[in-house]
């Protein structure tokens, strides 16, 4: 398949990327956590961890994981149950019980929202800002770069990405692969019209379209045109207009960033949020909605599946871990997130409890990055895991960027951090999703990330989904399950375990994007899968290491 036809395929549907799988490959629901020796599939051995820690009559305790995401369907049938709940806060009474500067947040909190209910879905995107906010800075002046000060020096590197990304002969190419996507969708819609007249019915779902058996030619050049996006992109349970409306809204985005070198992005947060975004002591904004509505909860509802769906309840699918509750933080909008809205998430979950966090989002830029890595060193100081996926743009992140990052301004990295790419089963596309990121220093394991089947909004409903997004939680729910057992291990010992026993899979893989081939030791740190059996074996003969002495960080109270 060539680049540009990949590129087309890799359109997004609810937000989430998606790569071109043959129609006739086919994984089980749960697939990801099946045991490779009895099966025969590429998961991470997870019922075989739960008989060794039943065999060691171990007893579980409850870990809070925060899911800094787009939201969650707070009456999801196998989510209801273990979502966190404010202790201290009283539901509905419009009061900040508990002090924290958050009235109402009962299962976490919005950083999205307006004081008057509202919140934000659709966003920007950093490139645009970036490339515009310091326009009027850098743009035409002759700048001498050792005259900078350190600060400054970041910024300016990364105002000119931006710019050539923006309006540079990058932008130049995305314009013509995003001539190509139009010319794509409208022979979709083209298609479509002609595949209703055949079929008879105006609307049709993917598995109906693959059943359909055309005597014209038009039609059948019709069904080839459709039926290949949409078995690819795992939509054969969606109807040809939810098809249509995904594909049309990304060829929406892609115009978006292109308008993005004339015109400045439009401010879709402050609109509605109403903060002093360059102050960071203004950060007590946003609204207890933590939903917003099923469209833009689809990503968070499928992530907290993935760590802790109720295990064993003949419902839908199980979670990796059987005692967790999800506290849900709303910080990424449809487009790019905003650096403050991601610090404070971060600090929100840590003051709260939380003991893992799950990021399944990222950007190519950071302009606040300070306030990032002051918030994952908060993080680390107060022993807190961070788990990341590490992106969907089959780039090296040795060499790219994917933010947020480990990699602080300062040159440190924490040690409570992992990075995960997506990896596949050699029956849905191969060991490594084609459209992983990866990184021999970058990227720490691999975990599997293709065809996850998961909760999503609806109350009673899951789907298939794919993407780092989908390889993160399952990491992130393996640490909380380590942490559910033995809860004094710190965030490096859990992290060491995880990489530690992640298992090659003893053949060469894809390079993610590539025709080439490499040993997984090549794209990632750990150099495998993970393992859920493996790390907890290894965790068991662990001892907890001892702390240091950590100053405690006063918290700033919002005004009376």
């Amino acid at each position: 398949m060539n680049t540009l036809l990949k590129k087309t395929a890799l359109f997004a549907i609810g937000g989430l990327f998606t790569s071109l799988l043959s129609a006739q490959d086919e994984v089980p629901h749960g697939w990801h956590m099946l045991d490779k020796t009895k099966t025969g599939f590429y998961g991470i051995s997870t019922d075989k961890a739960y008989q060794f820690v039943k065999s060691k009559k171990l007893k579980s305790k409850t870990v809070i994981v925060a899911v800094i995401d787009s939201g969650v369907d707070t009456l999801h049938e196998d989510l209801k149950s273990i979502l966190w709940k404010n202790p201290k806060e009283i539901p509905g009474n419009g009061i900040d019980d508990d002090k924290n500067g958050y009235v109402d947040d009962i299962y976490g909190w919005n950083f999205l929202g307006g004081k008057d209910g509202k919140s934000v879905e659709q966003d920007s995107y950093e490139a645009g800002r970036v490339y515009h906010n310091f326009r009027t800075k850098y743009d035409g002046k002759d700048i001498t770069v050792s005259e900078l000060s350190k600060d400054e020096q970041f910024e300016y590197e990364m105002w000119k990405r931006a710019k050539e990304e923006v309006a540079g002969e990058d932008s130049k190419t995305g314009a013509l692969e995003l001539m190509f996507m139009e010319k794509a969708y409208k022979n979709c819609l083209k298609s479509d019209s002609i595949l209703r007249k055949a079929m008879g019915k105006e609307t049709y779902t993917g598995k109906e379209l693959g059943a359909f058996e055309p005597n014209e030619s038009d039609a059948k050049k019709a069904k080839a045109t459709i039926y290949a996006l949409m078995s690819g992109n795992e939509a054969t349970e969606s109807t040809n207009t939810e098809f249509l409306e995904g594909f049309g809204e990304y060829v929406d985005s892609e115009k978006k960033k292109a308008d993005a070198a004339n015109t400045p992005p439009k401010e879709y947060r402050n609109e509605i949020v109403g903060d002093d975004y360059g102050n960071f002591n203004d950060r007590f904004y946003g609204n207890n909605d933590v939903m917003v509505s099923n469209k833009a909860a689809l990503h968070g509802t499928h992530v907290s599946g993935i760590i802790g769906a109720v295990r064993g309840n003949n419902k839908g699918m199980d979670g990796v871990a059987s005692n967790v509750k999800i506290m849900t933080v709303r910080a990424v909008p449809d487009g790019d997130e905003h650096d403050k809205d991601v610090a404070l998430a971060i600090r929100y979950a840590v003051d709260n409890g939380a003991k893992v966090i799950n990021m399944s989002f990222g950007k190519s830029f950071s302009p606040e990055k300070k306030w990032v890595d002051e918030a994952v060193r908060y993080a680390e100081s107060k022993g807190v895991l961070m788990v990341h996926a590490a992106g969907n743009d089959a780039k090296n992140l040795d060499s790219s960027f994917n933010y947020p990052t480990p990699q602080m301004l300062e040159g440190k990295k924490p040690t409570n951090w992992i990075t995960v790419g997506a990896s596949g089963d050699p029956k849905a596309g191969g060991l490594t999703a084609s459209f992983s990121n990866y990184g021999k220093k970058e990227v720490d394991v691999f975990a599997p990330g293709v065809k996850i089947y998961a909760t999503v909004p609806g109350g009673n409903t899951y789907q298939n989904l794919q993407g780092t997004s989908m390889a993160s939680p399952v990491v992130a729910g393996l640490a909380a399950f380590i942490l559910q057992y033995y809860p004094n291990l710190s965030p490096a010992q859990v992290k060491m375990v995880i990489e530690k026993t992640a298992k090659s899979p003893g053949e060469k893989v894809n390079v993610p994007g590539t025709d080439e081939e490499a040993n997984m030791s090549e794209l990632s740190r750990s150099g495998g899968i993970i393992n859920a059996y493996e790390a907890i074996k290894l965790a068991s003969t662990l001892k907890p290491e001892k702390k240091p002495a950590v100053k405690t960080q006063v918290t700033v109270k919002p005004k009376s």
